[in-house]
Parts: structure tokens; sequence; C-alpha cells
């Protein structure tokens, strides 16, 4: 608080019934040669301070301003004075500069005088120096040489109230004068306006009476004009109803010899058009005809031929299969037995003796076997090689089926077969657009937009979705539920959504992981998974046997 004792207890809590004055006319004063600073300031003395840091130090005016217009003086801001050494205790109260500013600076003066803390009081000294006074500043305190007489000089110009009133006479004297020659040059405008208007006004009216002579004789022209077309069309008219009776007689004429010529040779004519109407029918449905079963025809052999096809290449590589197991058996049985022969060869070594021929010849007779083995050894991984490169041919020749197979699957095959072709990693749409419609209300744009932008992101190779677990001894990749990407998808769309991008991601990541695009299989929709080749031959036989029956 800035004041203390019976100021502070005074300065909070009082409020003044004031009612400041809202007229230009100055208030009464006792001496109204009494000289006062210009504009309105009071002063205020003993404002808390404290020495710190080699200087004094206080607190800003914010503070004493609030309090002021709480108590209804309305001072428009409150400005401490800092000299070399600091704070100096003094602030300077500013008023605004009219009549009611005035009441104001004397109201503040009369709440200290009021409470004993007025500038006699100060000087006086009275009560403590640390109580806030407080007064109007007149021109002892503009002339004094302290910081206050400083500031004032500054800030403010010493007047009395009968300079300041007729000042504001001798200003309102000016603006009268100005206002009255302002209105004099406004009149004298005025007058020049008025009088352009009338010439203006007169040379419109005689434009106006001129306009109106052009458009009468405007208008007499126009339905001069009119009546001579329309007596001219009216000629016209005549002449042609007399050329059109003449042309309906003729041509009434013309009839009657024509109907007679019809007549004669109607019948003939009509019995030859409905003879070449019907051969060209049935030359047509023959045409048709033969072109369907054509097509039909070739469709059954290709059918047939492939599937037959099929069937003997698959038994092909079954026996080449059977036959490379059977030589791969031989090979291991043989490897086995030239391990054995080599190990009796080192145990014999070990046991041989000093002159031994038994023993020798036993040992040649075993190297000469071991040759022999390792010879069919040799043979063996020949025919070995010649069969794998065999059975690499054969399943290049069953990929190549297997293409054909989903070349053709894709041209004739229904929505609803049991066996077709898959797109694996293929994202489904549907789900989508129910999604979009449940939360938009009409998703079918919305729906194809969020389908095709997460067909995008299923093709970057950049976006990992995955992560590894431990299955028993093994690893396995699975679906990682924690991917910003997904959960953000989950929670705006919902599982339907999510299963349909997760289920594409596992099957793009079992097909294709590395290319991340989509992969056409063989597929079979009843069980749910890879058609195999024999499956799918089955199909197209009994497919082939089914269209066979409906045709007899």
């Amino acid at each position: 608080m800035y004041a203390t004792g019976n100021m502070e207890t005074e300065l909070a809590p009082i409020v003044l019934q004031v009612e400041p004055e809202v007229e230009a006319d100055p208030p009464i004063v006792q001496n109204q040669e009494e000289i006062f600073v210009f504009p309105w300031m009071g002063v205020v003395a003993n404002l808390p301070r404290e020495w710190k840091d080699s200087k004094y130090v206080g607190e800003s005016g914010s503070k004493l301003r609030d309090q002021l217009k709480k108590q209804g003086f309305d001072p428009l801001k409150v400005e401490p004075l800092w000299d070399y050494r600091g704070h100096s205790g003094y602030a300077l109260v500013h008023f605004k500069k009219d009549w009611v500013g005035f009441y104001n600076a004397i109201s503040f003066e009369k709440f200290f005088i009021k409470d004993h803390h007025g500038k006699q009081d100060r000087y006086a000294k009275k009560h403590p120096e640390t109580s806030l006074y407080g007064w109007m500043a007149r021109d002892d305190d503009y002339g004094s040489m302290n910081i206050v007489g400083e500031k004032l000089k500054i800030k403010g110009d010493l007047k009395s109230t009968d300079d300041i009133m007729a000042e504001e006479e001798r200003k309102n004297n000016i603006l009268v004068t100005k206002l009255a020659n302002d209105i004099e040059v406004k009149n004298t405008k005025i007058r020049e306006i008025q009088y352009k208007y009338n010439e203006t006004n007169m040379s419109l009216s005689n434009l106006m009476s001129q306009n109106d002579k052009l458009y009468q004789n405007y208008n007499d022209e126009i339905i001069k004009m009119q009546q001579n077309a329309k007596n001219h069309f009216q000629r016209i008219l005549q002449e042609r109803d007399k050329v059109k009776s003449e042309m309906d007689t003729q041509r009434k004429e013309l009839e009657r010899r024509r109907s007679e010529l019809e007549k004669r040779e109607a019948q003939n004519e009509i019995e030859r058009n409905k003879l070449a109407e019907e051969k060209l029918q049935n030359a047509t449905k023959n045409s048709s005809l033969e072109m369907a079963s054509e097509v039909q025809k070739k469709t059954d052999e290709n059918v047939l031929k492939l599937a037959e096809d099929q069937k003997k290449e698959k038994e092909i590589l079954h026996n080449r299969i059977l036959a490379l197991k059977k030589k791969l058996d031989a090979k291991q049985a043989l490897e086995l037995e030239i391990e054995r022969l080599k190990g009796n060869l080192n145990v014999l070594k070990h046991m041989k003796g000093d002159e031994d021929d038994a023993f020798t010849k036993k040992m040649e007779e075993m190297y000469k076997n071991l040759e022999e083995r390792e010879r069919e050894l040799e043979s063996l991984e020949g025919l070995n090689q010649a069969l794998v490169v065999e059975e690499r041919k054969s399943n290049d020749e069953l990929q190549e089926a297997r293409k054909e197979l989903i070349q053709w699957l894709r041209e004739v095959s229904s929505a609803h077969a049991l066996i077709g072709v898959k797109g694996m990693g293929d994202l489904k749409s549907k789900p989508f657009h129910e999604a979009c419609k449940r939360k938009f209300g009409n998703g079918s744009d919305e729906g194809t937009m969020l389908s095709s932008c997460w067909e995008e992101y299923l093709r970057d190779p950049d976006w990992h979705p995955y992560k590894i677990i431990n299955v028993g001894n093994s690893h396995q990749e699975i679906i990682n539920e924690d991917d910003d990407k997904l959960k953000g998808l989950r929670r705006e769309y919902g599982e339907e959504v999510y299963n349909a991008v997760t289920s594409a991601l596992m099957e793009m990541n079992e097909y294709n992981p590395s290319g991340r695009y989509i992969v056409p299989e063989l597929w079979n929709y009843k069980e749910n998974m890879k058609a195999t080749l024999k499956e799918v031959v089955a199909f197209l036989l009994e497919q082939w046997k089914s269209s066979k029956r409906n045709r007899t």
C-alpha cells in the first residue's frame, strides 16, 4: 500500500460521491487569480521507496492510479519522478485538460486536505514522513528548484482560470468566425450550383421537347413502312395461293395416273418382295447358326485339347519325378557302398603284414571294386544332372501351362465359378464404399478415392507393416497391428476395411514380397486356397461335359 496510518485506512475504503460536471462552464473558485499548472496536475509526496544497489527504488504509478480511480478522481496516469539517486518519493498525477479534469484535481486536493495530508500539512510536518501527501500543482510548485519543479516546467505551463477561460473564449470566437466563413463559402457554392442546375434543367427541357418531336416522326414513319410491308405481303400470299391451287390440280392428276399403274403391278411386286424377304431371313439365320456352331466347336476342341495336354504333361512329370527319385536312391546307396569300401581299405591298410600275398590280393580286388563303384557313381551323377535339368524344364512348362490357364480363365470364367483367377494382393473396394456410405451418406466417390489411396500404400516398398514372431523353433512374419497407418485406418473406418487391407498385405507378402504388386493365381474359391493343375483340368473337363450335354 502507498499510504500508512490514517491515510492507508482512508484511501482504500473511502469512495467519494463525486459527480463530475460535463458542461463547458468552469466551476466557481474563491480566488480567480490563483495560478495553476496547466494541463491540470497533482503532486503526491512520500511515496514508499527503499535503498537497493546504491539507489532508491519504488513501485510504478499504476497501483496508485487505480486507487485514485476507485476514489472517483479519474486520473489519466500517475508518473513517479526519478533523479540521479533513483526514485525521488514524488509523483505527478495527470488529469484531463477540460473543466471536468479541473474539478477532479480540486477534489483530489480536498481529499488530502480533509485527511490533514495537504501541502501545508506536508511542510508543517505534523504527521510522520511515511504518510502520503497530495495537492494540486500551482505556481510555487512550478517555481521550486527540486525534481517536482523541473518536471512541471517540462510537462506544463502556468495559467490562471481567467487565462484559460479567455483562451477558450478566443478559440471559440475563432472557431465561430471560421465556421461562419465556411458557411458563407458553402452558401456561395450552393447558389452557383443552383444557377447551373436551372440552366441545365432548361436545356434538358428543350432537349426533351425536341426528342418527343423526333420520336413522333419516327413512329409515323414506322407505321407507314409497316403498312406498305403488309400490303406487299398480302399480294405475295395471293400469288402463292394461286400457284398452289394449280399445283394441287396437277398433282392430283399425276396421283390418279400413278395409282392406275400401281394397281396393275401391285400383285406381282408384293409377291416378289415377300419371297425375297423370306429368303434373306432364312439365309441370315443359317449363317448365324453356322457361325455359332463353328465357334462352339472350336471352343470345345480347345478345352478338350487343353485338358488332355495338361493330363499328359502331368503324367510325364509324375513319371520323371519317380525315375529321378529311384536314381537318387540308387546314387545314395552307391555313395554309401563307396564309403564302406573306403573304410574297409583303410582298416586293411593298418592290418597289412610284411609278406601276406592273400591280403594284398584282397586289397587289390577291393580297389578294383571301389573304382567300378566310383565310375557307376559318376555315371549316375551325370544322369542325375540330366534329370534335374529335365525337371526344371518340366517345371517351366508347368508354369507356362498355369499362365495359359490363367489367361484363358480370365477371358471365359464367370464371377461365380468354383475355379477361377484371383489377384493375390488385390484390394477389395466394397468395404471402402460401405464404410464411406456409413460415414458420409453417399460414399461412392469417397470410397473410390480411399480405395485408390490404399492401393498406392500397398505398392509402396518403403512401407513395411510386418513383424517377426517365434512359433516353436521357427520364425513367422505377421501384420504389425501397432503400425500408425493401420491403427488410423481401423479407428477411422472400422474392422471390415482394416481386414481387407491386412488380407491384401499378407497375400502380397506371401506371393510377391519384393515386387509389391498383384500376382494372378489359379484359385479354388470353394476351398479358398490355391488350385492345383489337377483341380483346374478336372473343372474344365466337367465344364466341357456339361456344355456338351446342354447342346444335345
